[in-house]
This record gives C-alpha cells, sequence and structure tokens, in this order.
C-alpha cells in the first residue's frame, strides 16, 4: 500500500486541528503550515515535512495515536512524531534527549522553536505568558544544543 502524499498528510492535520487556535487565538493551521515551511526552508526531506504537519497532532489529541499507527506513513515519519509528542509531565530533558536521539526529529524540532519564539506572535500574549514561553523556548533550545554559546 502507497504512503499517504504530502499533500494528503497536510489535509489530515489540516482537518484534525480545524476547530484547535493557538494561543494568540489564530488558527492552530497557521502554526503547522509555518513549521512546515520552515523545515522545507532548512532543507529537510518529504518524511520531516510530513512530521512538522504532524508534530502536535498526538500531544494535542487532534489525532489518536492509534491512528498514527494505523497510517500508512514511512516508519521513520511515525517515530519522528512520537518523539515531538510532549508527555503529560515529562521533565524537558528527557523530551529534548528523546528528540535528539530520533533521526530528522531536531530539524522540525527547531523550526517549530523558531515559529513559536517569533516576536510577532509572542508579542500579542500577556506579559506573563510570553516570559513563561519564552524562558520555556530558551530552555528548550539550549538542550537540543540550538544555542550559540
Amino acid at each position: 500500500m502507497p504512503f499517504l502524499t504530502l499533500t494528503d498528510v497536510e489535509a489530515v492535520a489540516r482537518e484534525a486541528h480545524a476547530a484547535q487556535t493557538d494561543k494568540a487565538g489564530r488558527p492552530y493551521t497557521e502554526h503547522l503550515q509555518a513549521v512546515a515551511d520552515g523545515v522545507r526552508a532548512r532543507g529537510g526531506s518529504d518524511e520531516q515535512i510530513a512530521a512538522a504537519w504532524l508534530h502536535d497532532a498526538i500531544e494535542d489529541d487532534a489525532l489518536s495515536r492509534d491512528w498514527l499507527d494505523a497510517a500508512e506513513l514511512p516508519q521513520s515519519v511515525k517515530e519522528m512524531v512520537l518523539a515531538l509528542t510532549k508527555r503529560k509531565g515529562e521533565d524537558l530533558a528527557d523530551y529534548t534527549r528523546r528528540i535528539l536521539a530520533t533521526p530528522g526529529a531536531l530539524l522540525v524540532k527547531e523550526s517549530d522553536l523558531a515559529h513559536n519564539a517569533d516576536p510577532d506572535r509572542l508579542a500579542v500574549l500577556d506579559d506573563a505568558t510570553r516570559a513563561r514561553l519564552t524562558a520555556k523556548y530558551a530552555t528548550v533550545r539550549r538542550l537540543l544544543g540550538l544555542t550559540a554559546e
């Protein structure tokens, strides 16, 4: 059986997240598009772009783990999606170690963090939320080795 195309994956992700909005009240699919575009711009593979479209689907309960397990997707895409899925109560160090241990996942997370930390996106949040998220994203970038230290 052939794998889902990138167009198919995008359509599934858009439908699954259609009712969701981000912290600023924008359609969540805008974030998915930005992450997928960021992966493409960073030279990512089709598998990484597919994972970008699906990177929050399980974590946000937009799609089930059973759906992912049964989906006609390369195993590498499934592994990246699971690596990028933060588990309830999971320590950031454990989460970032799993991303680093999963081939292809770091580039997707780098694109995700770049969009999440976009000053225009953060500017519309209240001060406390903006400060909390800015600190969290900086910590994740440091744990992933994405800082220029």
